[in-house]
């Protein structure tokens, strides 16, 4: 039986096919050193000289590089150098409402990006409640009804004109803050010590992320995304809740919050390889400063050894007074920003970190209006410290042109 098992591992061997080549940036045409070349089942990175060997039987590679756009190519072309665009993320977030093509919200944010800087927008594609922005194919989502408020009615005509206009798509997916889920699936919803659900103060469920049906419920909706096109997957959410005394599956604790996460995000970048999408994770901007997982199950560390990009929610407004020796931290916007992701540079590659920045009014010190200085003084930061873009986050998606460079396109 051994000698079988030899002879066919050896017959499986002779049938892949090496595919050698070197990736380069599209406009320098440097060697890009550690981008990710994967087939639908495992990752190879590039050397310094931009150079890759990967063993397969599949033609289609996909190819991603900190700092540049995702890129597909097929082994029948038969070219060895690959080119990759540079890109960095500009972007704006489109809520749940806003993403109907007829909105004039989105015809307000399509226009700015026409004439500005912008390059990029952040769609929900699950929100917090659990409904999904267009009807997917998940048998099990849609039982819930989580198709029923979309306002996405053709995802594939939605895909075709935001590509039209070469826009870089981020899906925003809620994951373990699901009311439908929840509500539906009691025996893993988190609850009270009286075995009642748990709802926190806007009166959403969530399910237990020590749960694996939980991870697998959001990682098929992810799927659907990539499948239609989203250039990159943003998971919010992706923690356990600010709240102790909660029932869950397992104890507590922060070796077992941060395991969960993690494995998250191993399921997720398995199941989501063969799109070539990018993975991203937004956390709280207190992650920054913090040296233990806060009690919610992510930590810089352990989030940067599994997801692609890191996007901690830099709101200056988020900050206690007297954070960064400032009794108003608002009133330092710049500082705020710049400072949070040089912290953490040691640990990750700033070129890995998207910051979250303040679109909206101050609301815990002096309540002063975030206008165009205040916008730009984030955005100067994260230009500053080499940051990999930033994502402007209005809860109307109301944004003002004036406040942007313009196209140089």
């Amino acid at each position: 039986m051994k000698k079988l098992l030899f002879i066919y591992a050896v017959l499986q061997t002779l049938l892949l096919a090496s595919y050698e080549g070197t990736i380069i940036d599209k406009n320098t045409l440097l060697p890009i050193d550690k981008a990710i070349i994967s087939d639908s089942l495992k990752s190879v990175t590039s050397d310094i000289n931009g150079t890759f060997s990967i063993n397969t039987k599949e033609k289609n590679y996909h190819v991603k590089a900190y700092g540049y756009k995702p890129y597909t190519f097929s082994s029948d072309i038969n070219i060895s150098t690959i080119k990759v665009e540079p890109i960095k993320i500009k972007a704006l977030y489109l809520t749940f409402w806003g993403a109907n093509i007829h909105s004039k919200t989105i015809k307000r944010v399509l226009n700015i990006i026409e004439n500005t800087e912008i390059n990029t927008i952040v769609v929900d594609v699950k929100n917090e409640y659990g409904s999904t922005s267009f009807r997917t194919s998940f048998k099990q989502a849609n039982e819930y009804g989580a198709y029923k408020k979309r306002t996405i009615g053709d995802i594939k005509y939605f895909m075709k004109i935001m590509k039209s206009k070469n826009i870089y798509m981020i899906a925003r997916l809620a994951v373990f803050k699901d009311e439908l889920q929840a509500s539906n699936n009691e025996d893993y919803a988190i609850k009270k010590e009286d075995g009642t659900i748990w709802r926190n103060h806007d009166n959403m469920a969530w399910v237990d992320p020590f749960d694996e049906r939980s991870h697998k419920y959001t990682i098929a909706i992810a799927e659907e995304a990539a499948n239609v096109g989203f250039d990159e997957i943003n998971f919010d959410y992706i923690r356990f809740p600010a709240k102790s005394g909660l029932k869950l599956k397992k104890e507590s604790n922060q070796e077992n919050r941060v395991k969960a996460i993690e494995s998250f995000l191993d399921s997720a970048k398995n199941r989501l390889r063969k799109y070539g999408v990018f993975i991203s994770v937004d956390t709280y901007g207190n992650i920054c400063w913090e040296k233990g997982d806060t009690g919610i199950g992510q930590t810089i560390e352990s989030l940067s050894k599994h997801s692609d990009y890191i996007s901690p929610m830099l709101y200056p407004s988020g900050f206690a007074s007297g954070s960064f020796h400032f009794d108003n931290p608002a009133e330092h916007p710049y500082e705020v920003i710049y400072r949070s992701i040089k912290h953490i540079k040691p640990i990750i590659d700033p070129k890995r970190v998207r910051p979250w920045l303040q679109y909206f009014k101050d609301y815990a010190h002096t309540k002063k209006h975030y206008k165009k200085f205040e916008i730009r003084e984030q955005i100067r930061a994260a230009d500053d410290v080499n940051a990999s873009g930033w994502m402007l986050w209005s809860p109307s998606s109301r944004y003002h042109e004036e406040y942007f460079e313009a196209s140089t396109e």
